[in-house]
């Protein structure tokens, strides 16, 4: 299974080499949606040869030298906690590629095709590669990668403010991993290795309680640039708005994940001490991201806002990542768990969102709410009804209807935050668990809204365009899946909960 996990990684990578010859833009397309279903492929035989009997074990291992003046070793595997995010990854980015064979965003004096995919290949490399690695410096080199690619991506092929909103995010993120390095070296140097699983069996043993605190801060705002917490998040709202559709997939779906498993597999059990030093203040930046998140977007919604919808949906994922850092931060197996299984429901569920109001954009020329909702409403249900009922769908999947995957995941954070480990305030973090609370409830009060104002309406008053298309093949094959993986999730949680819980205790336990 090493041999699996070895090539999910270079296959991507192959394919963005091979972008780089004189090949037609109908063929670099095919090229990558042959490349992703390969690497999707390869995921999946790797969760089926994956022993589920021992999903706390590193699996699919590889370990030989890479660097050996710096003790640098190039270090792979996966466990209970990566291997959904694996797939996860693997999965949207062929959904993408599929998509972009009908869809491919316009750049303006760019190259078309090739370039595009070998962008789109090369973010997949870092993406997987981060999931994979367990080597300090191996991760730090996989959670650049996916910067350069999606920086073009945004900058080139996107919209409106593409240029300035690139910009802000390769600055933040670059900061942010500057930092983070920082807290690498820190470790590394007094522990004498940067091997990820040998430094988790030692549990903060052999570092001082100063460097963990120091190593701790580093990295924890390092990662909580790319998660995003409040109030780093601020590059976000920009970045998605500008991004083409596929861009703002991966970028919801995939990119913020890395750095919420960051902390679950670098912060938790590495530096124990720090991080129980920091969460109670993670806590509270979780909790009043999710307030600020869904006041956000009630502001968005409202009519007369003038708000963008993709920009609406990106601040929808400040509140979600929300609770993905409470359930960090309450550092309970209960609340961890919660927050991994969050963090695959909103790649499903915003992903899918994200597709959706990429269409509506397309057919529309606009993603303004108030242009889109008109003096009635714009009248999905009547005009295109099979993505307006998709829209309602992923709606009430983001506000957490239970059955649905948006569910267990802020649940089991709530209930992580109601009870916290020992040494945490249980007074605070119960404010927390009723703050989390009270952005339930506004999550579904944007949410609504907005399915009202987009969904529901007149279909006989004049509609800003005319002839507006249903559901397209090439969007039904790329949808489908989330809808059913949605449903799925949230039927039958044990699917992931039973991954996740051993690798979760034994992450926590020190090994």
């Amino acid at each position: 299974m090493n041999a699996v996990l070895i090539a999910l990684l270079v296959l991507p990578l192959l394919g963005a080499a091979l972008t780089l010859a004189p090949i037609a833009d109908r063929l670099a397309l095919r090229l990558g949606v042959a490349v992703t279903g390969a690497a999707l492929a390869l995921s999946v035989v790797l969760a089926a040869g994956f022993d589920h009997d021992r999903p706390s074990r590193m699996q699919a291992v590889t370990d030989v030298a890479w660097i050996p003046a710096l003790n640098v070793r190039l270090h792979l595997g996966v466990d209970g906690i990566s291997l959904p995010l694996l797939v996860l990854t693997a999965l949207l980015s062929l959904l993408c590629a599929v998509y972009s064979t009908k869809r491919l965003p316009s750049g303006e004096g760019v190259p078309g095709a090739r370039a595009f995919t070998g962008l789109l290949l090369l973010l997949e490399v870092g993406m997987l590669a981060t999931f994979a690695v367990l080597d300090l410096v191996l991760f730090f080199v996989a959670f650049e990668i996916v910067l350069i690619p999606m920086y073009f991506l945004i900058a080139r092929w996107g919209s409106g403010a593409k240029v300035f909103a690139a910009n802000r995010f390769i600055l933040y993120t670059l900061l942010g991993s500057a930092v983070m390095l920082l807290g690498f070296l820190l470790i590394g140097l007094n522990a004498g290795t940067f091997d990820m699983t040998r430094l988790a069996e030692a549990h903060g043993s052999g570092l001082s309680h100063t460097t963990q605190v120091v190593a701790a801060l580093a990295i924890l705002v390092g990662l909580a640039v790319k998660a995003p917490a409040w109030p780093l998040h601020s590059w976000l709202p920009d970045a998605h708005t500008a991004a083409p559709t596929v861009g703002s997939v991966l970028l919801a779906g995939v990119l913020l994940k890395m750095g919420t498993y960051g902390l679950v597999r670098v912060l938790l059990p590495i530096v124990p001490d720090g991080t129980a030093t920091f969460a109670p203040y993670l806590g509270a930046l979780a909790a009043v991201g999710i307030l600020y998140g869904s006041l956000a977007c009630l502001a968005l919604a409202r009519p007369g806002a003038e708000g963008d919808l993709k920009r609406l949906i990106a601040y929808s994922s400040v509140g979600h990542m929300g609770f993905v850092l409470l359930g960090i931060a309450s550092l309970t197996p209960t609340g961890v768990n919660g927050a991994l299984f969050a963090n695959i429901a909103h790649g499903l569920i915003t992903g899918l969102l994200f597709f959706l109001v990429g269409a509506v954009k397309d057919r529309y020329g606009t993603a303004d709410l108030d242009t889109l909702a008109g003096t009635t409403g714009a009248a999905l249900y009547g005009r295109a009804p099979r993505i307006g009922a998709l829209l309602a769908f992923a709606a009430v999947a983001s506000l957490g209807l239970p059955g649905l995957a948006g569910f267990w995941g802020e649940l089991l954070a709530m209930y992580g935050a109601f009870d916290p480990a020992a040494g945490l305030s249980r007074p605070a973090f119960v404010t927390y668990m009723v703050m989390a609370g009270l952005g339930t409830l506004l999550t579904a009060g944007y949410l609504l809204l907005v399915v009202k104002r987009v969904c529901m309406g007149d279909p006989k008053q004049p509609a800003p365009v005319a002839g507006l298309s249903d559901l397209k093949a090439y969007e039904a094959v790329s949808w489908t899946p989330l809808v059913a993986l949605t449903v799925v999730a949230g039927l039958w949680p044990a699917l992931l909960l039973s991954l996740s819980d051993p690798a979760v205790k034994h992450l926590l336990g020190g090994g």
